[in-house]
């Protein structure tokens, strides 16, 4: 065990400490004025059943940040445990669509298929988070698939084991 004071000198600690909880991996995807953009999301949570809000935090330093913000529209999908090759192309590039089955909802927002659930918002509000920002967005529609999550947890990329 180690114990410290979150701060500059220890960041990587401090990172290495929120790595510790495992998470589900999303795609949040919107439109933009140069076209469909998606990134790689592990900070998504629910945050009310009436009205149904959820929520994601992208990191003030992403390129995508100011895209994501400002977005009238966006949709955010789970992605499942075969999902991972997703990751790799949209964590640096936004734009790597072609790999994917997609359309635009009515909104105007990029719809991936075959992903575990789905949540198309509207915005609801975006808060200050520090070195990101927390958008809520208002679930409009939703859908519901199934199979295994893909989960997040110390830096790697993984699946649930079933217990006995």
């Amino acid at each position: 065990m180690t114990d410290f004071v979150p701060g500059p000198d220890t960041a990587r600690l401090f990172r290495d400490a929120l790595g510790r909880f495992s998470t589900g991996v999303t795609l949040v995807t919107t439109q933009d004025d140069d076209g469909p953009l998606g990134i790689i999301a592990n900070s998504f949570a629910s945050v009310s059943l009436s009205p149904p809000l959820v929520l994601w935090s992208p990191a003030r330093a992403s390129q995508r940040f100011d895209s994501f913000t400002k977005a009238e529209h966006f949709a955010i999908h789970v992605l499942s445990h075969g999902q991972a090759r997703i990751c790799t192309s949209f964590t640096r590039e936004g734009r790597n669509f072609d790999e994917l089955t997609w359309e635009l909802n009515g909104s105007g927002v990029p719809i991936v298929a075959d992903t575990l659930a789905r949540f198309e918002c509207e915005q609801h509000a975006v808060h200050d988070g520090g070195d990101h920002a927390i958008v809520v967005g208002r679930v409009t529609a939703a859908r519901l698939g199934s199979g295994a999550p893909l989960l997040f947890s110390s830096g790697q990329y993984g699946r649930f084991a079933q217990g006995r």
